[in-house]
């Protein structure tokens, strides 16, 4: 059977290749999309997800906006990363889909009681406002989630917002905190994982060449997004952080990592969104989470031209 998901989104061009990809995996079952506000406020961030499932051809998935704002900060965003839109890079009509009347967050929590325990994952690629909301409001269901496999944090390659934080955690460290600790099954990919995975001009150049429109888009979508990283790192192309998530799920033998204690520092002068991970073992708390640490980058890419290629 295919493992069932709810993929928590900001897209984002890198979000966009991630739901492309799970909709082209029959792994998995796409139930639904919950927006948040984080690479670009939420009416941005909504809209970007419907125009992608249309992209896809997939108006059968539905979208859900949740919350516009952290739990008790300020929102930033990263129109320098992604451009005004979130999906700079390649202009999208409007979408025809509506977006579905019930928010987000008691989407997770219904979706969660109405399935079998156990039989629901959980796939946060933005802010964890939402994810954080739902286990507040309705702590019961944290016992009935698989596994949530998020990106976010890092600890080698440390920030790209700040000198220690990776942004996903920077925009609602107190969201990040609740979920860390929450005790759910938690799969981490961190900047370490996702500097692994580069895209590299043949391969931009194999998506614009593939018929349809899907991979067309993702090219278009690489080559903007892959300018900051370019300037900032002196990369030879972007990492797709996104799309590890995915990956993951449908190919875990691609990654490594170890189980550790990952904490959320929300209070530090200079930390703040910091992960402090553990991954030496110099402390006496108990592993909550697997955090991956390297990914084989041409299986990755394989994967990715693969399924992309099924896409309309």
């Amino acid at each position: 059977m295919a493992r069932k998901i709810i993929i928590d989104t900001d897209p984002g061009q890198d979000d966009a290749v991630a739901i492309l990809l799970a909709l082209a995996s029959p792994e998995l079952e796409v139930l639904g999309l919950t927006a948040v506000a984080g690479n670009v406020p939420l009416p941005l961030t909504e809209l970007n997800a419907r125009k992608i499932i249309e992209l896809a051809g997939r108006t059968d998935i539905p979208v859900f906006a949740g919350c516009d704002r952290p739990l008790s900060r300020k929102l930033v965003t990263a129109e320098n990363v992604h451009g005004t839109t979130g999906l700079d890079g390649i202009e999208l009509p409007a979408p025809t889909t509506p977006l579905q009347a019930q928010h987000a967050v008691d989407f997770i929590i219904d979706t969660l009681r109405r399935e079998p325990a156990g039989s629901v994952t959980l796939v946060p690629i933005g802010p964890l406002t939402n994810i954080a909301t739902a286990f507040r409001r309705a702590p019961d269901i944290v016992a009935r989630v698989e596994q949530v496999v998020l990106m976010g944090g890092a600890y080698f390659e440390v920030g790209n917002v700040t000198p220690a934080a990776e942004f996903n955690i920077y925009v609602d460290p107190e969201a990040a905190a609740a979920v860390f600790a929450s005790g759910v099954p938690l799969v981490v990919m961190p900047l370490d994982v996702t500097h692994d995975a580069l895209t590299s001009r043949d391969w931009i150049d194999g998506m614009r060449g593939l018929p349809g429109r899907c991979g067309p888009a993702v090219a278009s979508w690489t080559d903007f997004f892959e300018r900051f990283d370019k300037a900032k790192y002196g990369s030879e192309g972007a990492p797709l952080h996104d799309p590890c998530t995915i990956a993951w799920l449908l190919r875990p033998d691609l990654f490594q990592g170890r189980r550790i204690n990952v904490e959320i520092e929300t209070e530090g002068r200079f930390s703040t969104g910091m992960t402090v991970a553990d991954w030496w073992g110099v402390t006496d708390r108990p592993a909550n989470a697997l955090f991956i640490r390297h990914v084989d980058r041409d299986g990755f890419f394989a994967l990715l031209t693969e399924r992309l290629s099924r896409l309309p």
